[in-house]
């Protein structure tokens, strides 16, 4: 396992997925992350998934997919006595990960300006839908508002089908993995100089910044994006085209690329041909060359046509449903999944996704599966100097 965080102690007090997406990432490179959750129900995420047996038991496949290797303390900060216990967890803390609507850390006492005094070293990391400042900063937020007001929505789908949203929580997963970067770099930076910092991310801005060559072909060429459906605006013959049984993806963005696809189905004329000749000349004539091509490619599953154009150098590869993808040979070389046997809360063995890179010194991962509600609450706080009877005074007043 990698070491990468090792030491560094995460307070995970975020729902549902940006915010806990971003510290799995940090508990996925060695950080230990306590996961701070509400005695009645902890996360939302925890009720939510395609499994409503799992849903009711408070262990939702939503939860599950991004909260192993966490520890989990229910804890209430509503009441003076919560608040006492989350500001001696920070005492001991080096991040702290929050996903409320702006202003309701600081009416909890919570907030950065509240924190940083007793621990002058935390890096403290607000997510919100349009960030801690601006005119929108109260407006309150999910992934498909953002979807939406980022513009991703009109530029997916085809002229007919647009706007349409992402087929998965694009805008949440962006901004938790922009947060995990922000973190990362705010630990580095404290090493040099000693203090902690506030991070703050927008889930608007992470959206607008991750749509790269949307954005800058209007503000550098002023060209408004288009929604192009499976085709690559940049290049034809690029994007996804009819075989025997099923679509297949082509990116033969190149001039040699082209003229060896076109050698490979059969149809070497079509580099010859001045509609399709020229780069740009394929581009203005795109319908008429798909045309063409799935006339060939129609002959061939798949599968062969994969085989047939890796060799030559064209990239191609099968349009795959998520259990086709996840049975990739590819994907059990990497190991990308993580096994549990008989998961407390779950009774039955889980697999869970890891991230996608690996590191020399150990990969990403975690031991521990996700956790029940409240299930590290007693050791963690003993862990902080509570006693016995401290804990039980706790539970008794409705604080944890």
């Amino acid at each position: 396992m990698s070491s990468a965080l090792a030491g560094v102690r995460v307070l995970d007090l975020t729902n549902v997925l940006a915010g806990p997406f971003c510290a799995y990432q940090l508990a996925l490179l060695g950080a230990e992350v306590i996961k701070i959750e509400v005695p009645d129900g902890g996360d939302l995420a925890r009720q939510l998934g395609a499994d409503p047996e799992l849903n009711a038991r408070h262990m939702g496949a939503s939860f599950l997919a991004q909260n192993a290797g966490k520890k989990s303390v229910s804890l209430n900060l509503k009441v003076a006595e919560g608040k006492a216990v989350l500001r001696r967890l920070v005492e001991t803390a080096d991040v702290l990960v929050e996903n409320f609507r702006p202003g309701v850390m600081e009416r909890l006492g919570t907030s950065y300006e509240d924190l940083a005094p007793i621990n002058p070293r935390l890096v403290y990391c607000a997510i919100s839908g349009f960030g801690q400042t601006g005119p929108m900063r109260a407006v309150p937020a999910y992934d498909q508002i953002i979807q939406g007001l980022s513009g991703m929505m009109s530029v997916t789908g085809s002229r007919e089908s647009s706007p349409m949203r992402s087929g998965f929580p694009v805008a949440d997963t962006l901004a938790g993995m922009t947060a995990a970067f922000a973190i990362a770099a705010a630990l580095v930076r404290r090493n040099g100089t000693g203090e902690g910092a506030f991070v703050d991310v927008s889930m608007l801005d992470a959206a607008l910044t991750a749509m790269g060559w949307a954005v800058s072909n209007y503000l550098i060429g002023n060209v408004e994006p288009q929604p192009h459906g499976n085709d690559n605006f940049t290049a034809a013959p690029s994007g996804a085209f009819k075989a025997k049984d099923g679509l297949i993806n082509i990116a033969a963005n190149k001039q040699e690329q082209f003229e060896a696809l076109v050698a490979a189905v059969g149809r070497p004329d079509l580099a010859r041909d001045p509609r399709f000749a020229k780069r740009e000349a394929r581009k203005q004539n795109r319908r008429a060359l798909t045309d063409e091509l799935e006339k060939a490619l129609g002959e061939r599953s798949c599968e062969e046509w994969q085989t047939v154009f890796t060799k030559i150098g064209v990239p191609a590869g099968c349009v795959l449903s998520v259990p086709q993808a996840l049975a990739l040979p590819q994907i059990e070389h990497r190991r990308l999944l993580k096994s549990f046997d008989e998961v407390p809360g779950v009774a039955r063995s889980l697999k869970i996704a890891r991230t996608g890179f690996k590191l020399s010194d150990g990969d990403p991962d975690v031991a521990t599966p996700p956790p029940l509600l409240g299930e590290h609450t007693d050791a963690v706080l003993a862990s902080i100097g509570y006693s016995t009877e401290q804990i039980d005074a706790l539970r008794k007043c409705g604080a944890i």
